[in-house]
């Protein structure tokens, strides 16, 4: 009887315990799959680029490149995975094939790669050599397969796509665990095709049959993630740009089918029903594959810091290039600056201020201790605050033991019950008095705030709208050190100088002889003549208040262009061209389009710069494929350069193109075709260079 009577006791007491639970909230679907899931967690790894087309300094390979030329006599993938490894980065994605054919692994279905290198004598297997130093510093590892192949005879007929897996298969089988397979959108070109020479187009939707080709890398490869750019909806999204940033606002929600414009890509879709975050794909140099040029391009501390804030802090994760040198390293600035990065996202997130703080919210879930506010703060991101599920709106209150100063601020939802929150502000109590000092739209895995440092006792997160009651899993709050942007230079077409700050509190020095700019330099008030001629400006933020300075900002300026006039066109608008202000441009509803400029009088000229139009709304006039001409008397023209302007859908920076120096006095940019081969060309820029 005594036993029954103990049993019944604890019997009572569990009933009691589950019946006394709050039920938790239903997932808001669509939520990740486990496997989108643990690669958010990653949030940061590397790209590698490296083909034949290092060797020739082009931006993309034309698929006739000798095998031969490819020679990397220092290749060394442990010291990529080393570099990678200690910049905090969790995977290496490797460019195994990219748009010329040459594959860095030794396929059985072509001789267009490394086995008829000179690299390793022919017996070579770059791909094998890069997993296994992945494996060997805990880093995962991804493979890149361009879709698009300019050396392959069958490109573009039903039997490449046999090629195309069989090749898939050997990347997906041969070299352990992939945790991700990425397929370039860029697709049918130009190309050699095994000889022919020739242009060939393909519909992308249709063309690849990506369905099969998914189910496919899904059973090789069970706990993969599929990158792509097509309408097909893979598990991951391009975000619209390779700048290094996705939208403020960024759901990680679209559409299962139909097309997505690129707007829509840097911010998602609210009520989307397929679960397809961002990934934010960017170099650490302007290009893809390394350029010498480039060498004093590659991306400083404050732009990599804002690389991180602008992807990772807004619910994307970042994939951080490295184009590899001919030799086959990473080159020393590239380490030198995402080590300093590594460092510096240390110091910015080393303190969490939020340890040992008190909370209280306006609405827990069925008041229960499960789902308090404090949970939000725990340091575990398996737990969450929440709401009732009738509850959109609602506030937690964070209060510091003493007065602190802090400006950042980071939260996140547990993604995997789906994305909620729509809007949501952050309050600061300074002085008795709340202050707002942010307004928000999405949060997702997270997102990171950055603000002026305000010292308060309390903060206050306000949730103001949601899609269901909103769940919080983590915020953090930190005081991260300063780290000043260097200035931005310009100068217009009378050869006049601008400097401006991104910190307004900051002062500007500068040199104009090639020096190194310090706080004893002249100190920049007021815009500098510098003249016609060429010159170098540099120039450093300066913080008088703690006495830090930025890196230093360097633009080599060609002869100005004063004295420049546009040849046979009465459109006013066209002077935009010559302005030296790259956010002014200029269309023309024409292809082909010619862009007549008389330099006043002759020069020496050895190439030309071209910068499309930087506004998102005018991609379609990019121009893609041109030719350049020189003349001295407007009549008689000379052809220099002609080609395409190499993935510069995505990339809509500078295009420099050099060529044998030549005298003239007028040049003309032809635009032959632009990036959706419609009848319209858009340009911000047209430059020269000289010797």
């Amino acid at each position: 009887m005594k036993n029954n009577y103990i049993n019944t006791l604890l019997f009572l007491a569990f009933s009691f315990t589950v019946w006394g639970q709050t039920k938790a909230p239903e997932p808001l679907l669509p939520v990740p799959s486990k496997n989108q899931l643990r690669w958010q967690q990653m949030e940061y790894y590397s790209f590698i680029h490296f083909s034949v087309n290092t060797y020739t300094d082009m931006a993309w390979g034309l698929g006739n490149e000798d095998p031969k030329i490819f020679n990397p006599t220092k290749l060394d993938c442990r010291q990529w995975a080393r570099i990678c490894k200690q910049a905090g980065m969790k995977g290496i994605i490797f460019t195994a094939k990219h748009h010329s054919g040459f594959c860095l692994w030794p396929s059985k279905y072509t001789d267009y790669s490394v086995k008829n290198a000179p690299w390793r004598n022919g017996q070579g297997d770059m791909v094998k050599e890069l997993a296994d130093a992945c494996r060997e510093y805990g880093l995962k590892f991804g493979v890149y397969l361009s879709p698009w192949d300019r050396n392959h005879p069958d490109y573009g007929k039903p039997e490449y796509i046999t090629y195309f897996r069989n090749q898939l298969t050997e990347l997906l089988t041969n070299y352990g665990e992939i945790f991700e397979v990425w397929f370039d959108g860029a697709n049918g070109g130009s190309g050699y095709y095994g000889g022919a020479n020739e242009t060939r187009k393909i519909d992308a939707k249709t063309y690849y049959d990506w369905q099969n080709t998914y189910k496919l890398v899904r059973k090789l490869q069970p706990n993969i993630v599929i990158w792509n750019d097509g309408g097909d909806r893979a598990d991951l999204r391009w975000v619209g740009t390779e700048a290094g940033y996705v939208g403020e606002t960024n759901w990680s929600l679209l559409n299962a089918t139909g097309d997505v414009p690129e707007q829509m890509l840097r911010y998602g879709v609210e009520n989307g029903n397929t679960w397809v975050p961002g990934e934010v794909n960017t170099s650490i140099r302007p290009e893809w594959f390394y350029h010498p040029k480039e060498d004093k391009k590659v991306k400083t501390l404050p732009q990599l810091m804002d690389t991180y804030y602008n992807s990772v802090g807004r619910n994307g994760t970042l994939l951080l290039n490295f184009p590899i040198m001919p030799n086959g390293l990473i080159h020393e600035t590239d380490e030198k600056n995402v080590l300093a990065f590594a460092q510096a996202r240390r110091e910015a997130f080393s303190k969490n201020l939020l340890i040992n703080t008190k909370t209280q919210a306006t609405n827990v879930r069925g008041k229960s201790s499960q789902f308090a506010p404090q949970k939000a703060i725990d340091q575990s991101k398996e737990s969450y605050w929440a709401t009732d599920d009738s509850v959109t709106k609602a506030s937690l209150t964070v209060s510091f033991a003493k007065p602190t100063t802090f400006n950042r601020f980071l939260i996140q939802e547990p993604i995997w019950l789906g994305q909620r929150v729509k809007a949501f502000t952050l309050e600061a109590k300074v002085n008795d008095t709340w202050q707002q000092i942010a307004k928000e739209t999405t949060i997702g895995y997270k997102r990171i705030l950055r603000f002026n440092t305000v010292k308060a006792t309390q903060i206050r997160l306000n949730i103001t709208d949601a899609k269901a009651c909103p769940l919080i899993s983590n915020i953090e709050v930190y005081q991260a050190p300063i780290i000043l942007t260097p200035p931005q230079i310009t100068r217009n077409q009378a050869g006049v100088v601008h400097i401006t700050p991104t910190d307004a509190e900051s002062e500007l020095f500068y040199t104009l002889d090639g020096s190194i700019p310090t706080s004893k330099s002249s100190k920049y008030t007021d815009a500098i003549d510098t003249g016609l001629g060429k010159v170098t400006v540099k120039a450093i933020a300066f913080s008088p208040q703690n006495k830090l300075q930025s890196e230093v900002a360097e633009e080599k300026f060609e002869i100005a262009r004063k004295h420049w006039s546009i040849v046979g066109i009465q459109d006013k608008k066209a002077l935009h061209v010559l302005d030296g202000n790259e956010y002014t441009s200029w269309q023309k509803d024409k292809v082909p389009t010619d862009l007549i400029i008389d330099l006043g009088k002759e020069e020496n000229l050895v190439g030309f710069r071209y910068l499309p139009d930087q506004n998102w709304w005018a991609e379609a006039s990019i121009i893609s494929q041109y030719q350049f001409y020189v003349s001295n008397d407007n009549s008689n023209w000379q052809l220099v350069s002609e080609g395409e302007f190499a993935n510069i859908k995505n990339n809509p920076t500078w295009q420099i193109k050099e060529f044998t120096s030549v005298k003239a006095r007028y040049i003309k940019l032809k635009a032959l075709k632009n990036i959706q081969e419609n009848a319209a060309s858009g340009y911000a820029e047209l430059d020269i260079l000289t010797n």
